[in-house]
């Protein structure tokens, strides 16, 4: 018989023993888990590269939305992230039977038929509000993002101040909001805007103007915030307060009932917006901007002519015709050789008889 104290003595080295081969055992399966079952080191890998992966995603969610509508934009950007922006419909794309040509025909027609304007068609974005829109956008393949609102059709002909028209440009509004979010700089135009001369030469290149905006009548001091200002071609620059700006502007809109967002825009730059912000606005001078509320004096300096004023788009491509034919006209007489000296200033604009007579139908 063992005695009590050498058999407590082997029993105790006995499970040391134990004890030893099992953390053996465990150490040696832990550093070969990968081997044994390649699948349990792939999913610890993967776990902590899902982690990572969300995380970045979210960061770059954050900084730029990779969707259809930044594709369009970066497609369509100069090289200082600047883009031309449009807004279409059926009513302006769209031919009727009785027509010639459309509104969005007439738009396209004035960067060919203009001065060194060809070539800015590469930029510009064209934002179809309606099915038949897009598809004519698409057709004459350019830059189109189709903009859906839920429950709204935009694709007919909304008079001017009509309940439709101004849910119509609330939702432009919010679009360019997007787009500056995005760092986009951009010049908005509408499609009833005809481009005879680069406009960007006429634009001030002063990077501390946030926005630079057209009137529809000009009374001389281009910083004075009582000018009658027109929603239908700005250019403004993608920073901190612009975006408040449109932001301010946007949600005005819940208590702004009757009035368009021009309107809008115009009361809160008359409340004092641009200090409060501390924005530079500069407004744009109807010789170089000019429109059918106030012509420009001078064929020779002018960019851009406006079909504002004017009440529906059957009176708005007809007069526009008559510029462009105007535009023509300017330039066949220029390239003669008796042009030599004559001034610019002397030429006059058809009368804009379409739109003016558009004030007296009826709804």
């Amino acid at each position: 018989m063992d005695h009590p104290k050498h058999s407590s003595l082997r029993s105790n080295l006995a499970f040391l023993a134990l004890f030893l081969a099992c953390v053996v055992y465990v150490c040696i399966w832990s550093s070969s888990s990968s081997l044994i079952n390649p699948l349990f080191s792939f999913q610890k890998r993967g776990v902590d590269c899902a982690s990572q992966t969300t995380t970045a995603a979210a960061t770059t969610e954050f900084n730029v939305v990779e969707d259809e509508l930044e594709t369009i934009l970066g497609k369509a950007s100069m090289d200082n992230k600047t883009v031309i922006i449009a807004v279409i419909n059926k009513a302006y794309a769209a031919q009727d039977v009785k027509a010639d040509t459309t509104m969005l025909d007439l738009f396209i027609e004035s960067f060919w038929q203009g001065e060194g304007t060809m070539t800015l068609v590469d930029h510009l974005v064209l934002v179809a509000v309606d099915q038949t829109a897009y598809d004519r956008c698409m057709f004459l393949r350019l830059n189109c993002y189709r903009l859906e609102t839920e429950g709204v059709d935009f694709g007919e002909e909304k008079l001017f101040m009509s309940e439709d028209f101004i849910k119509m440009m609330w939702r432009r509004t919010w679009l360019l909001l997007e787009v500056l979010k995005r760092g986009y700089s951009f010049v908005f135009t509408d499609t009833d805007v005809v481009w005879l001369r680069d406009p960007f030469k006429k634009l001030s290149k002063n990077e501390t103007e946030d926005l630079q905006m057209s009137t529809d009548m000009f009374f001389g001091d281009p910083w004075n915030a009582s000018q009658l200002i027109n929603t239908g071609f700005y250019y403004v620059r993608s920073n901190s307060k612009t975006i408040a700006l449109f932001d301010r502007w946007y949600t005005s809109k819940d208590n702004a009932t009757g009035l368009k967002e021009q309107d809008v825009l115009l009361n809160l730059f008359r409340g004092g917006i641009t200090g409060e912000l501390g924005l530079r606005v500069r407004f744009l001078d109807t010789l170089y901007f000019s429109g059918f509320c106030q012509n420009s004096r001078d064929f020779g300096q002018v960019s851009t002519v406006h079909a504002n004023c004017c009440r529906s788009i059957v009176a708005k491509v007809k007069d526009l015709k008559a510029v462009l034919r105007d535009w023509k006209r300017f330039k066949r007489f220029m390239s003669h050789k008796r042009s030599s000296g004559t001034s610019t200033t002397s030429f006059q604009w058809t009368g804009h008889f379409g739109c003016w007579n558009s004030w007296a139908v009826p709804n």
